[in-house]
């Protein structure tokens, strides 16, 4: 099993706290996880920082930023493939499969039944009352994650003048997220050259450095690594092409999904908008307005926020049976879409993360990736106020304000923010009172 590297420092996670961690704790941990994860990435990631950092103190705040910048860089799930680092971190190979696998399991039960009550039964009323009063807390949720992580990722000025650019351009102007995480990687890095002496005796060291530790790593473990995960993607894609054909939609789902996992930077929304180009006008598998209830089903689970692609993988299902029944291709396609996602945010970080741990002294890595995490901070800014006005001003214009939404928000906020109340607790009782409302009107 490939175990990471311990530091010698006394802020990191040290060999005293790795035995402290034990694994029948941390898999009750990561089970529970999954139930209680709301509020999408900047909720998750908050809400991990309160538990591991925080709270049980199993991770350094430096360990944590750094595996989130490192999650921050690749395409995918962010809050989960930080979770499997974490695992990681904690309990090798093994603690990496569990933590990341129960931070979607529940997910893609309860996605799984909320999708096929859709299909089958169309927009049910207590389902839309419940959601109702689900999106207020979740707009508190993030609002509060951005201030968490916000104030413990901007420490310098010129972090704050990183995620205000990101916000302006992905709001105003629509760059792509990509390029403002590689252009926040490179302010971060002219940063740090500025602030040095640029001799060359410290550019030649830090390259030197970079060059040694990652020579530490194993060929062969790498290569064994990603060989069994080429073998996972591949026995299941094999047994659709003989059962179903080449030019099936199984097949083809299967593959768009793959191809999917590794070009969508950017969170969600942008993995969203690219699925929803292509399986609506491409191939026709959905509606427009379908995808649209899909989010807000995925946004009011536990669970990534990603997960809506599998929804969208249930509908393409659901209405290209293609000779099976609508529930049984429905069901195929869903797990096929979940399956082909996540599959891939385990190998980047198993991969990928002996690496990053090895590289954590190369300050100059260390402080591009500050640039970025500055940037995602600006990013999530984004994020909460395109949902917070879709949310409190449904017709988008702020004469046309939902007063409900609007109180349930700052009420969620406070008992989040100010008195503590776990978020579980918080979700639970704004879906109880979205219902309680519409039962009054």
């Amino acid at each position: 099993m490939n175990k990471p590297p311990q530091s010698d420092k006394a802020s990191d996670l040290n060999d005293s706290q790795s035995q402290e961690v034990n694994f029948r704790v941390a898999f009750r941990y990561w089970l529970k996880l999954g139930f209680i994860n709301f509020g999408g990435p900047a909720g998750q990631i908050a809400l991990m920082h309160n538990d591991l950092v925080d709270r049980r103190k199993w991770i350094s705040e430096e360990r944590f930023l750094h595996a989130l910048n490192f999650c921050m860089l690749l395409p995918g799930p962010e809050a989960q493939q930080l979770a499997v680092y974490i695992g990681w971190l904690l309990h090798g190979t093994r603690g990496g499969i569990i933590a990341g696998s129960f931070f979607v399991l529940p997910s893609i039960a309860v996605l799984l039944a909320l999708s096929y009550i859709y299909a089958r039964f169309g927009n049910v009323p207590f389902v839309i009352a419940i959601l109702s009063g689900f999106k207020p807390v979740v707009v508190a949720i993030v609002v509060e994650a951005i201030m968490k992580i916000g104030k413990r990722a901007l420490k310098r000025m010129e972090h704050f003048i990183i995620a205000g650019l990101a916000f302006m351009a992905i709001y105003f102007l629509h760059v792509p997220f990509p390029l403002i995480v590689f252009t926040a990687a490179i302010l971060g890095l002219l940063l740090k050259r500025f602030n040095l002496p640029k001799t060359a005796s410290t550019i030649e060291q830090s390259l030197t450095q970079t060059a040694k530790t990652v020579s530490q790593k194993p060929l062969l473990h790498s290569i064994k690594t990603f060989s069994v995960f080429v073998v996972l993607w591949a026995i299941p894609f094999v047994i659709l092409i003989w059962w179903r054909g080449w030019e099936s939609p199984l097949a083809k789902l299967y593959r768009f999904f793959t191809q999917a996992a590794f070009v969508t930077f950017g969170g969600a929304y942008a993995v969203l908008a690219y699925v929803t180009q292509a399986a609506v006008d491409s191939y026709g598998w959905l509606t427009q307005s379908q995808a649209v209830d899909g989010l807000a089903l995925a946004e009011t689970t536990p669970g990534p926020l990603i997960m809506v692609l599998q929804f969208i993988g249930f509908m393409s299902g659901w209405n290209n049976p293609d000779g099976l029944s609508q529930t049984t291709a429905g069901v195929i396609s869903a797990l096929i879409t979940t399956y082909t996602t996540f599959l891939p945010s385990f190998m980047f970080i198993l991969l990928g993360a002996p690496y990053i741990e090895k590289l954590r002294e190369n300050h100059s890595l260390t402080s591009a990736l500050s640039g970025v995490t500055a940037a995602v901070v600006g990013v999530i800014l984004n994020l909460a106020l395109v949902f917070g006005l879709a949310v409190i001003f449904p017709s988008g214009r702020l004469s046309d304000i939902n007063w409900f939404a609007a109180i349930m928000s700052i009420a969620a906020f406070i008992a989040l923010y100010r008195f503590k109340i776990d978020v579980l607790w918080v979700v639970l009782a704004g879906g109880a009172i979205g219902l309680l409302f519409s039962l009054l009107r």
